[in-house]
């Protein structure tokens, strides 16, 4: 639009005449004038409507409104030193009411913390609205592209991989997608593109990333959004492990400096910890290294290295075929072993450490990979230990048949897209810094799914419900 122009850059507008387009963020009557803060995604700016604007007394909370006219400097007694254009105001030409708006059922004007978080689910299009979560989604923005523009700038391919994929035991529960055209048969929605990106590298891809959507039927947590989440992919052959935490590590060190100045990280090169040393020293495996907990500005990074490759099995796992195995995979059942553990695969598998690297930051794990296996044998023995059926293993038939046509060295990473904003941020859920996610029950925002579907959609995909029992 002609003229438009942002709230924030009105300070470089002096004694031009602008068009701002925006929100009624606030409102104030002063007899014959009547101030007005208008809203956008900029920030905010001071109007002032004199009693030629006739519309003026109409204006309430929330109205989208267009107003042309002067900027003006603000005499300094009137001044507003709190915000970036608390030096300047509009003076009103004319006003157009773009659209009207009812009294909104949450405050719009907070942080939102003491709201319910169903409520603002139910209402997340007005939640978006408040300035802390305009901030989260323009920090969400940047980050994605300083990780675009720095791994393009590096040599990687951004590489799309599919959203309806195949069910496999990989350690949570699947999303599963009824097919149309064959009926009884199931898609899964991606964890990970876990086996797609190791593909990639089978087709010579060399250096691959992706801003992936995954799907995992699990609990929510503070630091985990329930159903669907966000991560950064990358994988690239012919590496070995320290290539992979040296490119990401500056990559992250470069991203903080760009997209969080007034945050510092504490220690660099990030400082390096065995699985056993963070487990002796601080008792967990993702150590807080932050000197000040209450400072929120302080980013303490590490890595944790040196996972043993297998943990106990439990009746949780979902690995577990004939029963009788006694292992579970430490980080996921593609993790290479540690080149001088291999023999321990075959007398003591709880010996052999992984190829494995955890991205931790002030507390939180926001990132994991490995070097993978790219050996056919070695991937087949890792299946036979973690006690996978003839049936199981016939599911990755595939993957193991691509490693028979020249399958190079291979490894990678996945930070945690949502999570790593989350810890950056020092938010109190990670689903603060996720635009629409789900609620703590699974509800999605705004549109309350899941929902039922019609009898006709079923019968089309020759589904019964089951009706459950009423528990005691």
């Amino acid at each position: 639009m002609q003229n438009r122009v942002y709230a924030i850059d009105i300070v470089k507008k002096e004694g031009q005449e602008i068009t701002l387009l925006g929100w009624v963020h606030a409102r104030r009557d002063h007899g014959k004038l009547v101030f007005i803060d208008l809203r956008d995604r900029s920030g905010i700016a001071q109007v002032v409507l004199g009693s030629s604007i006739k519309n003026a007394n109409d204006l309430r909370l929330e109205y989208v409104v267009k107003v042309t006219g002067e900027v003006k400097k603000r005499p300094p007694a009137m001044a507003n030193e709190k915000t970036p254009t608390g030096h300047y105001e509009v003076s009103a030409k004319t006003l157009e009411i773009m659209s009207a708006s009812e009294a909104t059922p949450i405050p719009i004007d907070s942080d939102g913390y003491d709201v319910d978080e169903e409520v603002r689910m139910k209402y997340r299009y007005l939640d978006l609205r408040r300035e802390r979560m305009q901030r989260n989604l323009r920090v969400r923005h940047e980050v994605a592209r300083f990780i675009r523009n720095y791994l393009i700038e590096k040599g990687f391919w951004e590489v799309d991989t599919p959203i309806l994929t195949k069910s496999t035991p990989e350690g949570a529960r699947d999303f599963l997608v009824p097919s149309r055209l064959q009926h009884g048969k199931f898609y899964a929605l991606p964890q990970s593109p876990q086996q797609y990106k190791q593909l990639l590298m089978i087709a010579g891809v060399e250096k691959y990333f992706q801003i992936a959507r995954c799907f995992r039927d699990e609990d929510p947590r503070a630091d985990r959004a329930y159903g669907e989440f966000t991560q950064l992919d990358m994988e690239m052959s012919f590496v070995m492990q320290e290539d992979i935490l040296v490119l990401t590590e500056d990559l992250f060190t470069k991203l903080c400096a760009a997209v969080f100045p007034e945050k510092k990280i504490m220690q660099t090169p990030w400082p390096r910890l065995t699985h056993k040393e963070a487990k002796a020293k601080y008792g967990n495996d993702k150590p807080d290294l932050r000197k000040d907990k209450s400072n929120p500005n302080e980013l303490a990074f590490c890595w944790v290295l040196d996972f043993p490759l297998f943990t106990e099995q439990t009746k949780e796992d979902f690995f577990h075929g004939s029963g009788a195995a006694k292992f579970a995979p430490s980080h996921h059942m593609f993790t290479a072993p540690h080149p001088d553990d291999v023999p321990f695969l075959d007398t003591d598998p709880m010996k052999v450490r992984g190829l494995q690297h955890d991205m931790v930051l002030n507390g939180f794990e926001v990132g994991g990979g490995s070097v993978r296996i790219h050996e056919a044998k070695i991937q087949e023995k890792i299946f036979d230990l973690i006690g996978f059926s003839k049936e199981q293993k016939e599911q990755f038939s595939y993957f193991l048949n691509a490693f028979a046509y020249g399958a190079p060295p291979h490894g990678g990473i996945a930070p945690g897209f949502d999570r790593f904003i989350y810890a950056a941020l020092g938010e109190k859920s990670v689903r603060e810094v996720i635009p629409f996610p789900a609620s703590a029950g699974g509800y999605t925002s705004v549109m309350t799914a899941p929902s039922e579907v019609e009898r006709s959609q079923l019968d089309e995909l020759g589904i019964e419900i089951k009706k459950q029992k009423n528990k005691k």
